[in-house]
């Protein structure tokens, strides 16, 4: 238990990209990172658009080569292209939680926010799905961003949000430091 505080504040310091070997892996590590400069799921002009925002599927198999899309439209409408293949199902939020409902034909899944921004949506299936053998999260990016991005680089340009928060906090508390060692300087003279 102490390590890994001990570890969480060492990561804390850090800025540089811990090593993994699968894109839920990465995204186990830079998630919590991220989190706190993300957006609610209740915050739809993120996520939802007139006309549809479209967000590209990542995934880490090789054996995936199709692009897919999802639409998250006003009015609940969910919308799913499968290299150019259009299926359509709903979506709903579920109140007072960070929860959303993606149902598309017979199929009704709940998962939970784990990450939104202007470039990225990322959501955890509820329950234990690699005890399954399943995937656990539904990994998004804002296609005119992330297309041509192998999943490597996407979990780098994911971790370059925490990087760049990080940079911004490390700067606010040296100047503040300074400032106070130079109201303390002056207090004593």
């Amino acid at each position: 238990m102490e390590l890994k505080v001990l570890d969480k504040i060492g990561r804390t310091f850090s800025v540089e990209l811990p090593y993994f070997e699968s894109l839920e892996e990465g995204l186990d590590l830079v998630v919590p990172d991220v989190q706190p400069w993300g957006e609610d799921l209740r915050e739809m002009e993120f996520y939802v658009q007139p006309g549809g925002k479209p967000w590209l599927e990542i995934r880490d198999d090789e054996n995936f080569h199709e692009a897919v899309l999802h639409f998250f439209n006003t009015g609940g409408e969910y919308l799913q292209s499968v290299d150019g293949n259009v299926s359509r199902g709903k979506w709903r939020l579920l109140d007072g939680t960070n929860k959303i409902i993606i149902e598309q034909g017979n199929k009704v899944e709940l998962f939970e926010l784990a990450f939104l921004s202007a470039f990225f949506f990322i959501l955890k299936k509820h329950g234990n799905q690699p005890r399954k053998g399943k995937k656990k999260y539904l990994i998004m990016g804002f296609e005119p961003y992330v297309t041509g991005l192998e999943w490597r680089d996407f979990v780098e340009f994911l971790f370059n949000t925490y990087r760049r928060q990080q940079s911004t906090f490390r700067t606010f508390i040296i100047l503040f430091l300074i400032l106070v060692a130079i109201i303390v300087l002056f207090s004593i003279f």
